[in-house]
């Protein structure tokens, strides 16, 4: 049977799966779980995740989600995967589960609640929460000093001083990628000071293209729908009283 994956683009870790299976030759069927208009809320999905977040996949009568615990069994699971994704090695393997582990008690903590707060809030009804944004932002910020200095080391383009790029690397990648929708002048101030990283994640999209760029493009999209908005609006009509579909003509 066909692996189902559960998907919005929107959504970074969606992404990295969507990402991963071009990348790797799995064949899937891509089920859109348009989350601006809360389909990950209805019975049928709630069916697939009772936790009624995307993503998730169905592989035979298989469910399982949560995007790290999928990576892993995507590399697992089907022939061909490089080793380099999530390496046999244990203690190879156990460097990767480190960062990932990491990933969601800090950098996804930080970045997607800082653009959620910022930016697109009011594509779900929600009001902007400047107060969230800023206390978001020391989190983000505190996790890019530590992708500079502790996980980027020397000897390798990638995380962990590997030459290749891991599921680690994926899934980071992609969560910082939704920053691509701030402002310009907030993404530079944000991200512009680590070197490193900017480095590493132009690294890692060229090792993953011509996929990367195509899984990306709704997000680009959106940011320039945002960028128009703000050109357009300036200052006179408050963000929290509008609300986009962040997917409508994309």
């Amino acid at each position: 049977m066909t692996l189902k994956l559960y998907v919005d683009r929107m959504s970074q870790p969606s992404r990295a799966l969507l990402i991963f299976c071009k990348l790797n030759g799995i064949d899937f069927e891509e089920v859109y779980i348009n989350l601006s208009k809360r389909q990950h809320l209805s019975p049928e999905f709630k069916e697939v995740n009772p936790l009624k977040q995307v993503p998730a996949i169905m592989d035979g009568r298989f469910k399982l989600f949560e995007s790290h615990a999928i990576l892993r069994y995507l590399a697992c699971a089907f022939p061909g995967v490089a080793d380099h994704w999530y390496p046999a090695d244990l203690y190879k393997r156990a460097k990767v589960d480190s960062v990932l582990d990491w990933h969601h008690s800090n950098l996804r903590r930080g970045a997607a609640v800082y653009v959620f707060s910022t930016v697109l809030a009011p594509a779900f009804g929600l009001p902007l929460n400047q107060q969230a944004a800023a206390e978001a932002e020391k989190v983000l910020l505190a996790s890019l000093a530590k992708i500079e200095s502790v996980w980027l080391q020397k000897k390798g383009r990638f995380l962990l001083g590997s030459g290749q790029p891991s599921i680690a690397d994926l899934s980071l990648v992609c969560e910082i990628m939704q920053l691509e929708v701030l402002d310009e002048k907030d993404h530079k101030r944000i991200i512009g000071p680590y070197k490193r990283v900017l480095k590493w994640i132009d690294d890692t999209k060229n090792a993953m293209e011509p996929h990367f760029g195509e899984v990306h493009l709704i997000l680009f999209k959106a940011k320039e729908k945002f960028q128009k908005q703000r050109d357009a609006v300036g200052s006179s009509i408050p963000q929290s009283s509008r609300k986009l579909d962040l997917h409508s003509k994309m």
